[in-house]
């Protein structure tokens, strides 16, 4: 792995979870309330975390003592007092204490990161997937996360994310970029990595690691609208992740949109063959206008040759009038169903990811004007937050995944 800094074990004592072993009690009630409190936002003040969880001060002493004494939780330096009391003492974990493996599978590459239990990405690494069955999957899967276990004694499980439907936190239900159905993919890891294995729909992880280490980290509502090989949505409410009946982030990509105008080419009659598509066939969803290949596709109809997605985005901001089109004609899309969110919704943020997200940048406008036609003239303007995005953020949702299990005692 390449390292973003030095996990050599001599440099770091175990702390707060680190007792012989980093063995982890499961918790539940307000002890799993105060460690999840402190997990999320960090250190508190006693009076502060009492007052958030609605715990008296007795409560609260009586729920801590335990953990301080076992080493979960530990004192941080005392912060001056804010009239004439006392100092207080705030109430912090080790983050370092525990460390988990995210791994995201594409259709042929793995990503995987280990991070410590706040979500802080300590190393990162990816390579080909040159064979996408469940088999070869799980053996270099296992392959991975056994070096990370050699370099790095503290690793205490592993998550794994994919684009599709994932089950239980433990099947994939169906990945069509990997061509899988219905594959018990955490039990398959488990053993041979030695490992819990919790395995999530990749949108829906990165919901959970904004949600908590992120940019939606404090906020009641949010969406997350992701744009790449395929066009996903993570919605968090009440503070909240929230998931379908099948723990996917919902198929937004499918979702019916007024096809733009213009256009770079006439837009043909649904049943012309040249009609863009999504993979399904349909002629006028989301993922027929706004996917990486989809956007590529039309800059082939547009400029009569092959761009990449980049130098498509480039030529659009350096003012080339048919890319201009093609990115416009997408971008159009893309606030429609911003639009849609916020109708639903009315969430406080709209963060926007994915590795096509700079559309959002590029055709700013575009997404601009479509908002505003697609929602009530009284509506406030909405906060959108573009993300620079790499793609080892996928992989740091997965490993979210892996903190929030292994939290919650499960």
């Amino acid at each position: 792995m390449t390292d973003s800094h030095d996990l050599g074990q001599g440099d770091l004592e175990h702390g707060a979870l680190g007792q012989a072993g980093g063995s982890w009690s499961p918790l539940a009630g307000s002890a799993q309330a105060v460690v999840l409190d402190i997990l999320v936002h960090g250190a508190r003040p006693r009076t502060e975390l009492a007052a958030r969880l609605g715990l008296s001060g007795p409560s609260l002493t009586r729920i801590t003592k335990p953990l301080l004494e076992s080493g979960l939780l530990v004192e941080r330096a005392s912060l001056a007092p804010s009239g004439s009391g006392r100092p207080s003492v705030p109430l912090d974990l080790d983050p370092d204490a525990h460390h988990f493996v995210g791994v995201k599978l594409t259709r042929d590459r793995l990503f995987v990161v280990v991070t410590d239990q706040r979500g802080r990405v300590l190393g990162e690494h990816d390579e080909p997937l040159p064979d996408p069955s469940p088999a070869a999957v799980v053996g270099q899967v296992t392959a991975v996360v056994a070096a990370a276990r050699a370099r790095d004694d503290r690793i205490r499980a592993v998550g794994v994310t994919v684009g599709g439907q994932a089950g239980d936190r433990a099947h994939v239900r169906h990945a069509p970029f990997l061509g899988w159905d219905d594959v018990p993919l955490a039990d398959l890891l488990t053993a041979p990595t030695g490992l819990p294995t919790w395995v999530e729909n990749d949108v829906r992880a990165l919901t959970q690691a904004e949600h908590w280490f992120g940019e939606g980290r404090g906020l009641r509502s949010f969406a997350l609208v992701t744009i790449g090989a395929g066009v996903g949505l993570g919605l968090v409410a009440a503070g909240e992740v929230l998931g379908g009946a099948h723990s996917s982030a919902g198929r937004i990509g499918h979702q019916r949109i007024v096809v733009p105008v213009p256009v770079p080419v006439p837009v043909p009659a649904p049943t012309d063959a040249s009609a863009p598509t999504c993979d399904l066939g349909h002629h006028d969803c989301a993922g027929a206008f706004l996917t990486v290949a989809a956007v590529e596709a039309a800059a082939v109809r547009a400029l009569g040759r092959p761009v990449a997605y980049d130098d498509l985005l480039a030529l659009a901001a350096d003012g080339h009038e048919a890319a201009r089109v093609v990115v416009a004609t997408a971008a159009d899309v893309l606030g429609q169903l911003i639009a849609g969110v916020l109708n639903v919704l009315d969430p406080e943020v709209v963060l926007l990811s994915g590795e096509g997200v700079r559309l959002a940048t590029v055709g700013g406008a575009a997404v601009d004007a479509a908002i505003e036609r697609g929602v009530h003239p009284t509506a406030p303007p909405p906060r959108l937050l573009v993300q620079e995005f790499h793609f080892d953020e996928w992989a740091r949702g997965a490993a979210a995944v892996a903190i929030q299990m292994h939290a919650l005692g499960r």
